[in-house]
């Protein structure tokens, strides 16, 4: 993974997104098109402003943090800004959509 995209817990979820603009991808390893939206982040990394991050969130293992947002179908993605949910994506979103979420 880049330094863009990390990995979240139940744990350490708030100390990720509380600060600064970040983009949540709530996803599975079973997931088929969590698995596309994945590329498609992995694709946008080099395209992001500077004070934007990717936080990836396993269903299967941070289940608090997935029904605290009410994620009820994955992929679902979280604009957060300063750890507040400002946009909200569900199922797979193509690149531009994103980018123009983030700027």
């Amino acid at each position: 993974m880049s330094e863009k995209i990390a990995e979240a817990t139940d744990k350490d979820f708030q100390e990720k997104t509380e600060k600064g603009t970040v983009l949540v991808d709530f996803w599975a390893t079973w997931c088929g098109p969590c698995r596309m939206q994945g590329e498609i982040l992995q694709g946008m990394v080099g395209k992001l402003p500077d004070n934007v991050r990717i936080v990836k969130v396993n269903v299967d293992e941070a289940g608090e943090t997935a029904a605290r947002f009410g994620v009820r179908s994955i992929p679902t993605l979280l604009v957060m800004k300063d750890g507040e949910k400002v946009q909200e994506f569900v199922g797979v979103q193509d690149e531009a959509s994103l980018i123009k979420a983030l700027s």
